[in-house]
């Protein structure tokens, strides 16, 4: 006689999540700029993050260059287009209980409010962070080369350099990169979530 495998028990509980969604999402934004810092923070805690069970997403501004917004310039206009689809698809992550950390620089406060304001219509959490380092300290660290490839006259339009960078006025976080460590940057940003109840 010919059997068939069970389906599923559709009356026993669900097994439980591999994650902790015990938690709301929420948008991280990691702003400053090039070499600042940024991925090295976000990767890092997240690395703290997910041990924790958290569920957890780097949004790199890098890769997403090359993929996302691969046919992309960086004319201003550009760069806030940039910026917006990447905020867009940070708000679906977070509002669905993904903690989204997103080290890009984004260097215009307009572009940031838009993001920000596109968190708030749909009541998911956003927090800014201004990872800051003077740029004669990023352009010795120079992690992708591009102050050098400036200096060389290879490239133009490098934010801080000749491509204004706006700072937050009021972030919810600074860091100061060139003065902290790691896992002291790591830890003021886990302890900033779990104030805000995110961690």
């Amino acid at each position: 006689m010919q059997t068939t495998a069970p389906g599923p028990d559709l009356t026993s509980p669900c097994a439980p999540a591999p994650y902790c969604t015990c938690h709301p999402g929420a948008t991280v934004w990691l702003t400053g700029l090039p070499s600042s810092g940024k991925t090295t923070v976000a990767r890092a805690a997240a690395a703290v993050l997910r041990r924790d069970g958290r569920r957890v997403e780097v949004l790199d501004g890098d890769e997403l260059r090359r993929t996302l917004s691969g046919d992309l310039g960086y004319s201003r206009e550009d760069r806030h287009r940039n910026v917006e689809r990447i905020g867009r698809v940070a708000q679906v992550l977070a509002r669905n209980g993904v903690l989204t950390l997103v080290p890009v620089i984004a260097p215009y406060a307009d572009s940031r409010a838009l993001v920000h304001d596109l968190h708030r219509e749909s009541r998911t959490a956003f927090l800014e962070i201004h990872v800051a380092a003077p740029v004669e300290v990023c352009s010795v660290r120079d992690v992708k080369g591009l102050y050098a490839r400036r200096a060389a006259g290879e490239i133009s339009g490098l934010t801080g350099v000749d491509d204004p960078y706006e700072e937050p006025q009021a972030p919810d976080l600074r860091i100061d990169s060139h003065t902290e460590s790691v896992d002291r940057s790591v830890a003021a940003l886990l302890a900033l979530l779990t104030e805000r109840g995110l961690a």
